[in-house]
């Protein structure tokens, strides 16, 4: 075998992308060692930036019982002077040391290698090899139940939630010794669970339900041709080759076509797509959304590099006479936007704009009777079907009237209040998006709803006023927050605001919701202010078929009305 080229050596070099411009966290990374056994993470990242005054731009949470962990800077210069601060600085008890630390390897070009390797000790050795066609890897890692029935699907999500429920009740015991009692009762009445669950719902279709989105534009895995669609595997699994879309069975047909009226445009262009190996390239992704009104909207993403104003106007032009005079005014395209997304820098923050091109700057879906004005950034559920579903189930557990006033946390375009709104007496949404804010409001304009009010802001940072606005009686929370969970901070406005005696939580991500569900259940305190909110009722709603995600929706009362 011949000596590789410079091109073929710097593609097996994990550590390349410290030649490149681009920011990286790993260029000037120290080894902080020594710390104390009992220390609070948050409480180390403010003796660096606070008190030591060292501007670090990444902290890495240390593996547990460990007594180092390493501190990223942005500069050579921040990184010496926090070695010079840190070595010998005694906290809590504890002398601390550090030192330069090696960067990290590149995971996708240390997974390549470890793969060739492999592979060519399997051929070496008569085994062979075979990939698996990237048809198929697509639909196992977007739809990884394709080939389940659905009768089983649904099985499988109820057992999960049932263990999921197992392990809450398991938390709330350790968050809550003084609720011994209760919970056995429970797990008696109710097979080992804290709560009742009641049987799993579903929307009648399962099929083509999604109407949202966020496409990679990327290169095949072999003939490297141009292809719309999802990543084959993650960056760090070792891939960056994108798998096509054609086969997946819960993307609807218009979404796919107008994917695919654009990828032959971007194949036909004379800017290149971007490469996440090397950084470099234009083309990056496409945001589709889609309503049962006929409406579609496409975000079309780039990586702007060294484009010129004049390159851009260009590449805007080009587009916007695709989808109206040439083949792309077969996609049917209702809202068009267009998106630069930059890399971080050396500040270490990223950013982007979008800019509207043409059509509507919205699209409208319609919902339980209602229709609902959706922005290219604000959350919508992206099965809308199974939204009906899911918030009929929320209305039903909470059982509002006209003295209730609805805390609609983490409103996002209103849907949830303005659903609601028929129920109850009241709506106060509170919702960091501003767009989507004002969506909310011209929803409820549209629809006639009158009984709604929607606030800016974290609901966090909101609650306690916007409490304060309601003359009703009783409050019922609404609670669907991002799969991360509430903050802690809204958690402890809700427990101790007296009139609210119920509260509904929609999770996404019912593992990581656990945290919270523990922290409306500890033992009142100087902290936790407020008798405990406990489960009382769930179920679980199937708002991603043939997948292994699915919603769970738990009903919470205070502990003295259960």
């Amino acid at each position: 075998m011949g000596s590789r080229s410079e091109d073929e050596v710097k593609c097996r070099n994990p550590y390349a992308y410290l030649d490149r411009t681009d920011f990286s966290s790993e260029k000037y990374k120290i080894e902080v060692r020594g710390l104390p056994k009992h220390y609070g993470f948050g409480e180390f990242r403010k003796l660096l930036n606070d008190k030591l005054e060292l501007q670090s731009s990444k902290v890495k949470p240390p593996k547990k019982g460990s007594e180092w962990l390493y501190v990223c800077f942005r500069s050579a210069e921040c990184r010496d002077k926090a070695i010079s601060v840190i070595n010998g600085l005694s906290w809590k008890g504890s002398k601390l040391t550090a030192q330069m630390a090696k960067p990290a390897p590149d995971p996708l070009i240390k997974r390549k290698i470890e793969d060739e390797d492999r592979n060519y000790k399997k051929r070496k050795d008569g085994e062979g090899y075979e990939a698996i066609p990237p048809m198929q890897r697509v639909k196992q890692s977007t739809t990884p139940f394709w080939n389940v029935s659905y009768p089983e699907q649904l099985k499988l999500k109820q057992k999960k939630m049932e263990g999921v429920l197992k392990t809450l009740g398991q938390e709330i015991l350790k968050g809550n010794a003084n609720l011994a009692d209760w919970l056995a009762s429970r797990r008696e009445k109710y097979s080992g669970l804290p709560c009742e669950l009641l049987p799993i719902l579903s929307a009648s279709e399962i099929e083509g339900y999604r109407n949202k989105c966020e496409f990679t534009i990327g290169k095949a895995e072999k003939d490297d041709q141009t292809i719309i669609g999802f990543r084959l595997s993650s960056y760090a699994a070792g891939s960056t080759a994108v798998g096509p879309i054609d086969d997946l069975c819960h993307i609807p047909e218009n979404m796919k076509r107008a994917a695919k009226i654009f990828e032959e445009f971007v194949r036909n262009s004379k800017f290149t797509v971007f490469d996440p190996i090397h950084n470099s390239g234009y083309w990056k992704q496409l945001t589709v959304r889609t309503s049962k009104l006929g409406h579609l909207m496409l975000i079309i993403g780039i990586d702007r590099q060294d484009l010129s104003e004049g390159d851009v106007i260009e590449l805007k032009k080009s587009i916007l006479e695709f989808f109206e005079k040439g083949k792309g005014a077969e996609a049917n395209v209702t809202s068009l936007y267009f998106q630069t997304i930059e890399r971080k820098g050396i500040g270490g923050e990223g950013g982007g704009s979008l800019e509207h091109l043409s059509g509507m700057k919205y699209i409208e879906e319609s919902l339980m009777d209602m229709t609902f004005r959706v922005s290219p950034d604000a959350f919508f559920q992206i099965n809308t079907l199974g939204a009906e579903v899911l918030y009929k189930a929320a209305i039903d557990l909470a059982s509002p009237d006209t003295n209730t006033a609805i805390l609609d946390v983490c409103c996002g375009t209103g849907t949830i209040g303005l659903c609601f709104s028929k129920y109850c007496g009241e709506v106060l949404g509170m919702e960091t998006v501003s767009s989507a804010v004002e969506d909310a409001k011209e929803n409820a304009k549209k629809n006639g709803v009158k009984n709604c009010e929607f606030f800016v802001g974290k609901a966090e940072d909101l609650l306690t006023t916007v409490v304060q606005r309601t003359s009703m009686p009783d409050i019922i929370a609404v609670v669907d927050p991002p799969r991360a969970g509430l903050h802690q901070r809204a958690i402890l406005s809700l427990r101790k605001t007296k009139q609210l005696k119920k509260l509904v939580y929609v999770s996404c991500g019912p593992e990581a919701a656990i945290k919270n569900f523990v922290d409306f259940a500890r033992p009142a305190s100087k902290h936790y202010v407020g008798e405990p909110l406990v489960p009382v009722k769930a179920v679980a709603v199937d708002m991603f078929p043939h997948t292994k995600h699915c919603e769970l929706v738990v009903y919470l009362e205070r502990l003295s009305s259960v």
